[in-house]
């Protein structure tokens, strides 16, 4: 049934005018200083005003604030084009957007639109967010060298050693809680937490038929990509890269979105590098929008906290997806599944095959039901069976097969809930190298079949509270 889906996957491409514009018509200069934001504006609104088309991006570096695109509109970033996003904070309005799981302010994203139809980002050049002037940095993550510059440069450090941009930045958690609770959806209201409300590379919400398609897109202040509530969603060639330290720095969400294909991509990013969401607790059960017909294939990761992940945030579902022929390399976690009480929603029918990993720092595979927010796979917490309601989450009908990986800690880990075991899932053909082997707390009919492991620490198997192996 699910490779029945894959192949019925085949996303409406956009459809764009046969009409070309140049930002150099409208006074763009690529030298790197000039603020080109008002010749972006200006060729974007006279190609949309002219029905849609394509506007061109020639070589060269070129200054701007954050975009706001226009349906059947073709950002195309031609090869030599790179795109340097303001490190600015008042450049960029706050705005209703949506960011880990919930709706919410934050600051316009570069690449920005809502409820828009046919759009596409091509080429072959490169989108730079500008980062490093948002993120907040952990100090054990640089050398001593690297820290020392980092606070010369100016910022503030907290008392767990976090560097900070701004004092504004470092008291926006707490500060943003404070307005939030107002239930203020006056913009200006947030105008003192601005610093905080770090904006994604690409967001485009509410959105049909969407291709990006050749650029590289890269240093982005919180998430990369991440296309919202969309459908019809082709994304193909393109490279994805964010220090492996980025907080936040997730490589491509996609969230509440359906038909959907990524092929033939490379990612090497800070946090998770394909991801699939749909909402956060109860924001996201109402929202009540799945993640489905999904299809990533011929990917490669260098880096990330997992390859491909399901989760934390899948409250509104996540069902019918498919997963082949990818390589991970060096990432926290290889084929990740994480969620926690709370979240409800459902995670069905996901056919994942033919993935190669190698130096794997965690597991292999992992399904974690007690995840916290943190690196790793986090804790089993063994602890009484508490009443099955719609914030349990569920996990069943998935099927793993053809995986060979060579270094892991451990080859296979199944964390699931007392209440709400991870049921049905079937691990088939597969050689791994790992330190352990299996460790399965809390599953149910579960088929592990034909796979080969060599692994460094006994036992090969561990099995607790679980039925039906």
């Amino acid at each position: 049934m699910i490779k029945q889906t894959e192949e019925a996957i085949c996303p409406d491409l956009p459809v764009i005018p046969e009409y070309t514009v140049m930002i150099t018509d409208y006074g763009a200069v690529g030298d790197g200083v000039y603020d080109n934001a008002q010749a972006f504006h200006q060729a974007i609104e006279a190609c949309a005003k002219a029905g849609g088309g394509k506007v061109v991006i020639p070589p060269g570096i070129w200054h701007t604030g954050p975009l706001t695109l226009q349906s059947r509109i073709e950002l195309h970033a031609s090869a030599g084009a790179l795109v340097m996003f303001s490190k600015q904070f008042e450049d960029y309005p706050i705005r209703m957007s949506a960011y880990e799981g919930r709706q919410m302010f934050r600051c316009q994203s570069p690449l920005d639109g809502e409820g828009l139809e046919d759009i596409a980002i091509t080429g072959s050049g490169i989108f730079d967010g500008g980062g490093e002037a948002w993120r907040p940095v952990k100090q054990g993550k640089l050398t001593e060298s690297q820290w020392d510059r980092l606070i010369h440069t100016g910022g503030v450090v907290d008392e767990e050693g976090l560097w900070w941009p701004t004092p504004a930045a470092r008291d926006g958690k707490e500060n943003l809680a404070r307005i939030e609770q107002t239930g203020s959806r006056n913009p200006q209201d947030y105008e003192p937490v601005r610093d905080y409300l770090r904006p994604n590379l690409l967001s485009l919400r509410n959105c049909k038929r969407i291709l990006l398609s050749g650029p590289t897109f890269q240093n982005s202040a919180a998430w990369c990509l991440h296309p919202w509530a969309s459908e019809q969603i082709t994304i193909q060639n393109i490279t994805v890269r964010n220090p492996w330290y980025a907080q936040n720095g997730d490589g491509l969400d996609i969230d509440s979105c359906k038909y959907v294909i990524v092929e033939n991509s490379s990612f090497d990013v800070g946090d998770d590098a394909i991801c699939l969401k749909s909402g956060k607790n109860e924001a996201g059960r109402l929202l009540g929008k799945p993640s489905e017909r999904i299809s990533i294939r011929n990917c490669t990761v260098y880096h990330g906290h997992g390859g491909i992940v399901i989760g934390s945030e899948m409250s509104g579902g996540i069902k019918d997806v498919h997963v082949s022929d990818c390589t991970f390399i060096g990432t926290d976690i290889g084929i990740r599944f994480k969620s926690c009480r709370g979240r409800g929603g459902v995670v069905e029918n996901i056919f994942i095959e033919r993935i190669r990993m190698r130096d794997i720092d965690g597991d292999a595979i992992s399904f974690n039901l007690y995840y916290e927010g943190k690196a790793g796979s986090g804790e089993y917490q063994a602890e009484a069976m508490l009443p099955v309601t719609e914030e349990t989450p569920v996990f069943r009908n998935i099927v793993i097969q053809d995986i060979v990986c060579s270094g892991a800690h451990t080859a296979l880990l199944i964390n699931g809930l007392p209440e709400m075991p991870v049921e049905k899932v079937t691990v088939m053909r597969s050689a791994i190298t790992s330190r352990e082997g299996i460790v399965c707390r809390n599953g149910k009919n579960l088929t592990i079949q034909d796979m080969v492991l060599r692994n460094q620490d006994n036992p090969l198997l561990l099995f607790h509270q679980s039925r039906n192996v």
